[in-house]
């Protein structure tokens, strides 16, 4: 067991894994200007660690002039999964260099080995940073409960401007200290609970190392080695649209931060959150029902319109994209998109697949059966990385000054049984749309039609096959694959003009 090059290959994933994750969370927080607020460096862990699948317990308490009555409380569920991508990203890079700088000889022991050391070292990165992601995060109480003008009125989200004579009946001690309050200031402090967070990061690193090895090209051993053949097609394929997914969000947000007054709001938010966005679209485009409710002013500022309108209006029944298009017709370009992001799914997957033995119809069966199982997995998968749940609250003296919530939830069993079929659906359609471009190509190379070869592969074998797809015994006489003893037809005559080898010597002697 190569153990110095295990501790080095596992302290180099671990530690680009992180410092990207820092960077992207660190930068979009200065871009939110979250340091405003409080300090930069125990924000970032945080974020980092709710990246993770770590767990962030906010709780604070505001008090003004000597008053114990007022509260703030607040729960977040919600992983930025811009930091997150960042993260598995460079995480499985690095690992999947390693394996390759390794060679074939790597068996299941020094596999298992090499990725345990990620894990456990990445875990206890986190428990790092959960002793680093403590303090405390101060707002004006002028922004939250008053206006700051000399009108005497105090601004309450969702009641507006209310008048404190109005409100009161007069002046007195009590006017005096509600206009006091209002310059109050609201400390609310976060941690981050240790042992919640380890667990998170050890499942978060374990999967993302179990999804690089499925989607890599570095040569497994045993068992493994045969499922990843059989497996990387269509995973691969999903994970290039689920990438490409984001980069379209990404060049959305940048088209809508040119013409925006703050874009810098947008460019923070698009790169802590574009993957959160992205991926719950996708899921309702392909008819994922979700349920959610939205109240207070989150509901106003943290959702899209019409997704914020059909959540005040009727929490009660599912988000689906019917409902939302009743409200905006637009929103069935969201299904088109989805359904050309599958079609690309099930192209990519069957260009990467083995024709082999069968013809048309068995080779659109492999891939319908291979893309609709993963994608089954798959979609369920992106509905849980993407639920919200969002509350805040504060109380002054019993006076519900400001509350607010959101909570949004797919339902992964319907987008497991979705999945399924979306996928068989775009595999056989890919599958039949490389089958066809393919044996049009050769035949217009060869000019007349080619029976298809059971051997699968590239060239005059098929789209997407290893170079050694025929098996044993490819190079032998009767192997009935083009091969040194027995060639393949050539695609033109031989030409003396154009091959040299066919051209006699000027001179003969």
């Amino acid at each position: 067991m190569p153990w110095g090059d295990v501790l080095l290959t596992s302290v180099a994933a671990v530690s680009w894994a992180y410092v990207g994750m820092g960077a992207v969370a660190a930068l979009g927080l200065h871009l939110l200007e979250a340091d405003a607020h409080g300090r930069l460096g125990p924000l970032t862990a945080a974020v980092v660690v709710l990246a993770v699948g770590g767990t962030v317990r906010p709780s604070g308490d505001v008090s003004a002039f000597g008053l114990e009555g007022g509260q703030a409380r607040t729960a977040v569920d919600l992983a930025p999964l811009g930091v997150g991508l960042a993260g598995a990203l460079l995480l499985a890079y690095v690992f999947l260099r390693s394996l390759r700088r390794a060679g074939t000889g790597v068996g299941a022991s020094e596999l298992a080995v090499r990725a345990g050391a990620v894990v456990l070292l990445f875990a206890g990165v986190t428990a790092g940073l959960a002793w680093a992601g403590r303090d405390a995060v101060t707002f004006d109480g002028q922004g939250i409960s008053g206006d700051g003008g000399g009108d005497g009125g105090i601004r309450v989200p969702g009641l507006g401007s209310v008048d404190v004579d109005d409100l009161i009946g007069g002046g007195g001690g009590l006017r005096d200290g509600l206009a006091d309050l209002v310059g109050a200031r609201a400390s609310v402090g976060f941690r981050v609970d240790a042992v919640p967070s380890v667990l998170g990061a050890l499942l978060w690193a374990a999967g993302v190392l179990a999804i690089a090895l499925l989607v890599g090209r570095c040569p497994l051993p045993g068992v493994l080695g045969r499922i990843h053949r059989q497996v990387r097609p269509a995973a691969s394929a999903l994970v290039s649209v689920a990438l490409a997914a984001v980069a379209a969000g990404w060049a959305a947000a940048a088209y809508a931060a040119v013409g925006d007054e703050h874009p810098r709001l947008i460019a923070g938010s698009t790169l802590l959150g574009a993957p959160n966005g992205v991926w719950t679209g996708v899921p309702l485009g392909l008819f994922v029902p979700f349920d959610g409710r939205a109240e207070g002013a989150l509901a106003e500022a943290a959702l899209p319109d019409p997704l914020g309108e059909l959540l005040r209006l009727a929490a009660d029944e599912p988000v689906t994209v019917a409902r939302l298009a009743g409200l905006d017709g637009r929103v069935w370009l969201l299904a088109v998109g989805a359904a050309v992001l599958m079609l690309h799914a099930g192209v990519l997957a069957a260009a990467r697949t083995p024709i082999g033995a069968g013809g048309a119809a068995g080779f659109a069966v492999r891939c319908a059966v291979r893309l609709g199982a993963l994608t089954a997995l798959a979609l369920p998968l992106l509905v849980w990385l993407t639920r919200v749940s969002v509350g805040a609250s504060l109380s002054v003296l019993g006076f519900d000054a400001f509350g607010a919530g959101i909570e949004l939830a797919g339902r992964t069993g319907r987008a497991a049984a979705l999945g399924a079929l979306w996928g068989a659906g775009a595999g056989c359609a890919g599958a039949l749309l490389v089958y066809g471009a393919w044996h049009r190509g050769r035949g217009r190379l060869t000019g007349e039609p080619v029976p298809v070869p059971s051997g699968g592969g590239t060239g005059p074998e098929g789209p997407g096959a290893a170079p050694d797809a025929a098996g044993p015994g490819r190079y032998g006489p009767g192997a009935g694959t083009p091969g040194p003893y027995d060639p393949a037809p050539p695609y033109r005559p031989p030409n003396p003009g154009t091959n040299p080898y066919l051209r006699r010597p000027p001179d003969p002697r």
